[in-house]
């Protein structure tokens, strides 16, 4: 009996490995078509061929110019901070085992916000490109604090952490900074205001191959450390007092894990602005489609994150409009309503 037991069970785990990597497929296929339709999307159209031909150095100049200079970049950009917001979300969401939790909502985007608009209060004159490397670092500066101020508001000895605290107490930090940011936003000066509105609706504003290197080593570095910590975020899931009889150091891998997060939201959001929602709908999704392990759920999290900020910001450039609108104000009108649903059922 306990061989025909071990065999089902052992067939069911292979179909459900199966599945995961058919998921995975399916939304690597639909990344790839998204990119295709961005790629052809603007004043001047580029078809599938002449887009492929552009690709490998058989384009016109114009239509090079076109592909490489404005709008890959711009592309490659919304895929790596959607798959950075993602994970960041997941992260967030395994280690204090609230649905609800996100980088936005919880105040880490607003952190690195006030960071980025104290920078260009104290320094208007410095010009935004030549301080691009700077911004992360000091996004990360700004969210850090953020998240130590609302861990310690969250955690309680003996109980750890509450995610019922963690919403609200990342809820009022959130709105604090807000407060604080409009109060300097009287300050600015014209061209430093419209920067910082730009910035805080989520606008992507780092859209050339310089914004693309200065995100890129902290996702290749962060990215790869939460796959490697997905079996501790299996554990946490489990409980303070379980993961602790199992052997596992459960402040320290919690501080390692909450850290990971905030380096992948702030350096995200450095360079797109205050996208938010990203973080709370993609690991949603992307636990329905494969379940709560966190080994294929990270990755499946990544793709669905960058499907939706590359779909957002392909929609924000084909709506004719005489100015284009930022791409958070898109994922806002999709994750918004999503949020209100899971505030529902949470009170349910």
């Amino acid at each position: 009996m306990s061989n025909v037991t071990n065999g089902a069970i052992a067939k069911a785990s292979h179909r459900k490995k199966i599945h995961d990597w058919i998921v995975v497929i399916i939304l690597l296929v639909l990344l790839v078509a998204a990119f295709t339709i961005s790629a052809n999307t603007g004043t001047i159209r580029l078809s599938p061929m002449e887009l492929f031909r552009t690709l490998f150095g058989q384009g016109t100049p114009q239509q090079e110019l076109i592909l490489f200079e404005f709008r890959l970049p711009r592309m490659v950009i919304s895929i790596l901070i959607g798959a950075g917001l993602a994970v960041s979300g997941c992260i967030m969401q395994g280690v204090s085992r609230n649905s609800l939790a996100d980088p936005g909502i919880l105040g880490i985007n607003a952190g690195a916000g006030l960071m980025v608009m104290l920078f260009v209060l104290l320094f208007p004159s410095m010009q935004t490109m030549n301080s691009l490397f700077l911004l992360p670092a000091l996004a990360l500066i700004g969210s850090g604090a953020a998240a130590i101020l609302i861990y310690a508001l969250s955690y309680k000895k003996g109980e750890g952490i509450s995610p019922t605290r963690l919403l609200l107490s990342g809820i009022g930090v959130a709105a604090g900074i807000s407060a604080t940011m409009i109060i300097m936003t009287l300050k600015l000066t014209p061209e430093s205001y419209t920067f910082v509105a730009n910035w805080l609706a989520g606008s992507i504003w780092g859209s050339n191959w310089k914004f693309v290197m200065a995100l890129l080593p902290w996702l290749i570095v962060l990215l790869p450390f939460a796959y490697y910590k997905s079996n501790v975020m299996n554990v946490l899931n489990l409980g303070d007092q379980t993961a602790s009889g199992l052997g596992t150091p459960i402040e320290k891998e919690r501080i390692l894990l909450l850290a990971a997060a905030v380096g992948l939201a702030s350096s995200s959001v450095s360079v797109s602005g205050g996208i938010g929602f990203v973080g709370l709908v993609a690991p949603h999704l992307a636990r329905k489609l494969v379940g709560p392990k966190h080994k294929m759920l990270l990755v499946t999290c990544a793709l669905v994150g960058a499907l939706l900020v590359l779909v957002a910001d392909t929609i924000t450039r084909a709506l004719p409009l005489q100015k284009e609108i930022p791409t958070g104000l898109i994922v806002a009108i999709i994750g918004a309503p999503y949020f209100l649903y899971l505030l529902s059922r949470s009170k349910g």
